[in-house]
C-alpha cells in the first residue's frame, strides 16, 4: 500500500502528493499532525540529549512539530558540523545564533542531497529515477559506477538513513526511507538527465528481465513514457491497462490506457497509429462500462467509428457497431440498438473473427430482451455461448467481461422471462462457475445479477438473496457504478418478499437514482417498475401509482415491450387495490371492466411474447379482481389458470399464495 504523510504546514507540498497518488487504487493518505509540545520536547531531547547548553537550540526546533522534519534537521546540523558526538548525547560546535534552520523540510532534504559525493549523489539519483523501491541489479545497471564503488556509496546512502536494504531474497532491494527523500532526490535533476535514465531503465529492465517481462510491464509503461520512448509507451501502457482490467481494477486501467493516447499523440500520423488508436478506444470503453459512464462512452466509440470508417476495416467497423449497440441499447435507443447489432454480426460473420461473433450476438440478444422479444433473444444468446464454447473460459475476446459470463447472464434472465426456470438456473449456475474458476471478479458479478434474476422471478426470494447480496458486496467495494442498480434492484425486489421490506425501499430508491445518475435508460424503467412494486406492499399507494405511471410512460416511450407489460400489469393491481379500499358497498362494475380491459391487453401481449410468468400473475390479479364482485365464476376459472401455471413453472411462493386464496374463496 501507498501511504503519503504530509505535514500540516506545507500545504502545496499535501496537494501535490494527492495529486500524484490520488489515482492509485492502492492509495491511502494519512494526514501527520505536528506533535502536541510535549511529545516535542522528548522527541528533541532523545535525538540531542539532556546537555543545558542544548536549551536554546531545542526552543527553537521545538516551533516544527514535524517529526521528520526536526530528524532531518538535526542530521543536518551534524553533517555541517554544527553538532559534534553521537545521538543522544549531542554538543552544539557554535553558537545558536549563527544557525540557520531552513523552512521547510525539502529544502533539508535538498541541501542534504547536494552536500553528498559525487558518485553517492548519482547513486541516489538514478534511484530515485527507479522508483520509491529500487531492485539492486537494476540500480547497478544504470548507475554507471563500478560495482565496489555501488556498494560502498550505497552503504554511506543507508548509514545517512536515505535508503535501507528491504530486501535480500530473491533480489537485493532498497528503498528510500521517506516518500518525500525520493521525491526531493527525482527533483534535484535536470529533466533531460531524467528522461535519460528513464529510457535507460527500459533498456536494462528488457535485458535483465526478458524471460519474465510480463511481470515488469506496469514498471515498463512508467519509465516508457517518462523517458519518451513513445512507441514502448503505448505498447506497455495499453499491457498494463489490460492487466488491470484482467484483476477488475478499473479506475488504474483507465489511468494506464489515458498514458496510452498521451504517448500516441507524440507519434506521427499513420496506418497503425490509426489502427492502435482504435483499438485504445475499444479498451477504454471496457474500463468506461463498468464504471457507468455513458457519456464518455458514447464519445469514444464515436471517435473510433470515425477512425475505423477512415480506414475501411472492417474488423475494427464491426467492433465498433457492437459497442455502439451496447451504448444505445443504455441509453433506451433500442431499434438502433439492434440495428447496429445485426450489422456487427454480418461483418463478424465475414471476417470470422471470433470474439466479434460472440459479443455480436450478445449485444443483438441484449437489445432483443430490452425491447421485450425474449424469444429471439434466447435464441442470439445461445448462439453466443456456442460461438465461444471451444475457447478459453479466461479470456475475454475484447469483452469487458468473460463472453461465457455475459452470455449466461441475459440468457438465464431471458428464460426467467419466458418461465422456463430448470434452464434459467442451470444457464445461470454456469456463468457463476465460469467467473468464479476464471477469479475474474466483474465477470462474477455479471453471474450473480443473471443467476440472481432467474431465482427472483421463480420466487425463490431467500436463493436470490444469497446470490445477490455477495455481487452487491463486491461491486460496492470495486466501486463499479454500471452494476450496482441492477443488483441493488433485484436485491430490494427480493429483501420485499423476504420480510425486510425498509431495507428494499432504501435500495431500491439508491438503484433508481443511480440509473437516473449515470442517466441509464434502458434499465430505468425496470427499476422504477420494482420499487413501485415495493411501494405497493409497503402500503405507499400514492408513490406506488405515480412510479408505476412514470415507469410506463417511459417503456413506451422507449419501445420496451415487455417492462411495458410488466409496468402495466402493477398498475392494474395498484387501481384494483384502490376500487376495493373504496367507500361504496358495490363494486363499480365499469371500473371493473376497465381493470378487466387492462389486464386482458396484458395477457394477449404477454401470449404473444412467451412470457408465462407474467401470464400466471395476470390471471391470479384478475381472481382478487373477482373475488369482490359477483362473478365467482370468472374468479374460480381465473385462480385454477394460476394455480396450473405456478405448479408447472415451480413458482412454489405463487403456487402456495394462490392456492390459500382458492381456498379461501371455496
Amino acid at each position: 500500500m501507498i501511504i503519503a504523510t504530509c505535514e500540516k504546514k506545507s500545504q502545496a507540498s499535501s496537494s501535490l502528493w494527492t495529486n500524484r497518488w490520488g489515482s492509485k487504487t492502492a492509495y491511502s493518505q494519512i494526514r501527520l499532525d505536528a506533535l502536541a509540545a510535549e511529545s516535542v520536547q522528548q522527541l528533541l531531547a532523545g535525538l540531542l540529549g539532556p546537555g543545558p547548553a542544548l536549551a536554546p537550540l531545542m526552543l527553537q526546533l521545538a516551533r516544527q512539530g514535524n517529526p521528520f522534519f526536526l530528524e532531518e534537521t538535526v542530521r543536518t546540523l551534524v553533517e555541517t558540523g554544527a553538532l559534534a558526538g553521537e545521538r543522544g548525547s549531542f554538543r552544539l560546535t557554535r553558537p545558536v545564533e549563527t544557525l540557520q534552520v531552513p523552512g521547510t523540510v525539502q529544502t533539508v532534504l535538498a541541501a542534504r542531497i547536494d552536500r553528498l559525493p559525487p558518485e553517492e549523489k548519482q547513486l541516489l539519483q538514478a534511484a530515485s529515477a527507479i522508483g520509491k523501491d529500487v531492485p539492486y541489479a537494476l540500480l547497478a545497471a544504470i548507475a554507471e559506477l563500478a560495482d565496489d564503488v555501488a556498494r560502498r556509496s550505497l552503504a554511506h546512502l543507508q548509514e545517512a538513513e536515505f535508503v535501507y536494504e528491504t530486501q535480500l531474497f530473491p533480489d537485493l532491494e532498497y528503498t528510500f526511507k521517506h516518500a518525500l527523500t525520493h521525491e526531493v532526490t527525482y527533483g534535484s535533476m535536470l529533466g533531460e538527465r531524467r528522461r535519460q535514465l528513464h529510457a535507460q531503465i527500459v533498456s536494462v529492465i528488457e535485458r535483465v528481465y526478458a524471460e519474465r517481462l510480463s511481470e515488469h510491464v506496469e514498471r515498463l509503461a512508467h519509465h516508457a513514457l517518462r523517458g519518451q520512448l513513445w512507441d514502448k509507451a503505448v505498447r506497455y501502457s495499453r499491457q498494463s491497462g489490460n492487466r488491470a482490467l484482467d484483476r477488475s481494477a478499473l479506475l488504474e486501467a483507465l489511468s494506464q490506457f489515458e498514458n496510452a493516447r498521451a504517448a500516441l499523440k507524440e507519434l506521427p500520423d499513420s496506418k497503425a497509429r490509426a489502427e492502435q488508436l482504435i483499438d485504445l478506444c475499444f479498451e477504454q470503453r471496457s474500463a468506461l462500462i463498468a464504471l457507468g459512464d455513458f457519456s464518455q462512452q458514447s464519445q469514444i466509440v464515436s471517435e473510433a467509428l470515425v477512425l475505423a470508417r477512415g480506414l475501411g476495416d472492417q474488423r475494427r467497423l464491426g467492433w465498433v457497431l457492437g459497442f455502439q449497440s451496447v451504448v444505445q441499447n443504455f441509453l433506451g435507443q433500442h431499434s438502433g440498438a439492434i440495428e447496429a447489432g445485426k450489422r456487427a454480426c454480418a461483418i463478424a460473420k465475414a471476417v470470422d473473427d471470433l470474439g466479434l461473433r460472440a459479443g455480436a450476438s450478445f449485444y443483438v440478444g441484449q437489445a432483443l430482451w430490452f425491447s421485450g422479444d425474449a424469444r429471439r433473444a434466447a435464441a442470439a444468446l445461445k448462439t453466443a455461448i456456442d460461438v465461444v464454447k471451444d475457447a478459453p473460459l479466461n479470456e475475454r475476446l475484447g469483452l469487458a467481461a468473460l463472453p461465457p459470463v455475459l452470455a449466461r447472464l441475459f440468457l438465464a434472465a431471458v428464460l426467467a422471462e419466458l418461465g422456463d426456470f430448470p434452464q434459467a438456473l442451470v444457464v445461470g449456475e454456469e456463468g457463476l462457475q465460469i467467473a468464479q474458476k476464471a477469479n475474474h471478479p466483474y465477470s462474477e458479478i455479471y453471474a450473480r445479477y443473471g443467476l440472481g434474476w432467474a431465482h427472483l422471478r421463480q420466487g425463490n426470494f431467500a436463493m436470490a438473496v444469497r446470490v445477490l447480496e455477495p455481487g452487491l458486496a463486491v461491486c460496492r467495494a470495486m466501486e463499479i457504478r454500471f452494476m450496482l442498480p441492477l443488483l441493488a434492484a433485484g436485491l430490494g425486489a427480493a429483501y420485499l418478499r423476504s420480510d425486510r421490506s425498509e431495507e428494499a425501499v432504501a435500495l431500491l430508491e439508491e438503484a433508481v437514482q443511480a440509473s437516473t445518475s449515470m442517466r441509464m435508460l434502458g434499465l430505468r424503467a425496470w427499476i422504477i417498475t420494482l420499487l413501485a412494486e415495493c411501494y405497493f406492499v409497503h402500503g405507499r399507494i400514492a408513490q406506488a401509482r405515480e412510479h408505476a405511471e412514470k415507469a410506463l410512460a417511459v417503456t413506451r416511450a422507449q419501445g420496451e415491450r415487455g417492462w411495458e407489460l410488466w409496468a402495466l400489469k402493477l398498475l392494474a393491481e395498484i387501481q384494483a387495490y384502490e376500487l376495493a379500499k373504496g367507500d361504496d358497498i358495490e363494486i363499480d362494475q365499469a371500473c371493473v371492466e376497465k381493470l378487466e380491459a387492462m389486464y386482458g391487453q396484458v395477457l394477449t401481449a404477454a401470449g404473444e411474447l412467451g412470457m408465462r410468468p407474467l401470464i400466471a400473475h395476470c390471471h391470479l390479479g384478475l381472481a382478487k379482481l373477482h373475488i369482490g364482485s359477483n362473478q365467482r365464476d370468472k374468479m374460480r376459472d381465473h385462480l385454477e389458470r394460476a394455480v396450473a401455471m405456478y405448479r408447472e413453472m415451480d413458482m412454489k411462493f405463487w403456487f402456495d399464495q394462490a392456492s390459500a386464496l382458492h381456498k379461501k374463496a371455496g
